[in-house]
């Protein structure tokens, strides 16, 4: 819940100029809801920008106040959308069971969903993260086909590790992406496992993005604080590549 129009716009318009000349790396902004419209004009003729939003509704139109559906964020050209967020999962008390329902929503319209997993400080002191990423991941992705499931993104969030002081490791990322992808694999096949990307959602910043996105099972980054500055985020993709 960050940025007016004219800040998102100050924003994308930052990320157009510094970003111009990479063509290596998918690159997606989500803005808040207000602003989808206004930015989806800016980055109109951009080639490297995707526009994305930071929630959905499961249904499809009618008598859910307040609520934002796919085929409403298809009218402003996104193409992505952040599912089951943390701060959702925490805040609003999203379930596992309503994130799949969102997902294939999503899928229904041609929407990519980004799926968010992750364990909190409390569950990763009590040894509880392969246990409580199981969870999440096979419930969150419930339901999907295989076809589906490759054009889903999953997001590794370590709660623990957002805001806390603490930092998780390379090797910690590594270790829970390699086990989201094997949960995956379980689930649909090696195929599919190989192709979805997991991305690493746990405090990214310019001076981390190289080393982490180096490790076999991280295949991008979702950026929380460090995307609200032009050059920062900038910084992130072009250590990314």
């Amino acid at each position: 819940m960050n940025k007016t129009v004219a800040e998102a716009l100050d924003l994308v318009r930052g990320l157009k100029i510094e970003l111009a000349s990479v063509k290596e790396v998918d690159i997606v902004v989500c803005p808040p809801f207000t602003a989808l419209s206004e930015v989806s004009k800016a980055i109109l003729e951009t080639k490297n920008i995707r526009l994305g939003a930071q929630n959905m509704s499961e249904h499809n139109m009618g008598a859910y106040t307040g609520e934002i559906a796919a085929g409403m964020l298809k009218e402003f050209s996104v193409r992505y959308v952040i599912l089951g967020h943390s701060e959702r999962r925490q805040y609003q008390k999203e379930s596992d069971a309503l994130i799949a329902k969102k997902a294939a929503a999503a899928h229904g319209a041609s929407l990519k969903p980004i799926v968010c997993v992750g364990e909190t400080l409390a569950e990763r002191e009590a040894n509880q993260m392969e246990q409580v990423l199981d969870t999440q991941v096979r419930g969150s992705l419930a339901g999907l086909t295989k076809e589906q499931m490759a054009e889903t993104i999953v997001a590794y969030e370590p709660v623990w590790a957002i805001g806390t002081g603490k930092t998780a490791t390379t090797q910690q990322a590594q270790d829970a992406h390699a086990f989201i992808r094997g949960v995956i694999a379980k689930m649909f096949d090696d195929n599919v496992a190989k192709k979805v990307r997991i991305q690493y959602g746990g405090s990214v910043k310019p001076s981390n993005a190289r080393e982490l996105m180096s490790q076999p099972d991280v295949d991008g980054a979702l950026v929380g604080g460090a995307s609200l500055e032009a050059r920062s985020f900038a910084d992130i993709i072009k250590n990314s590549i």
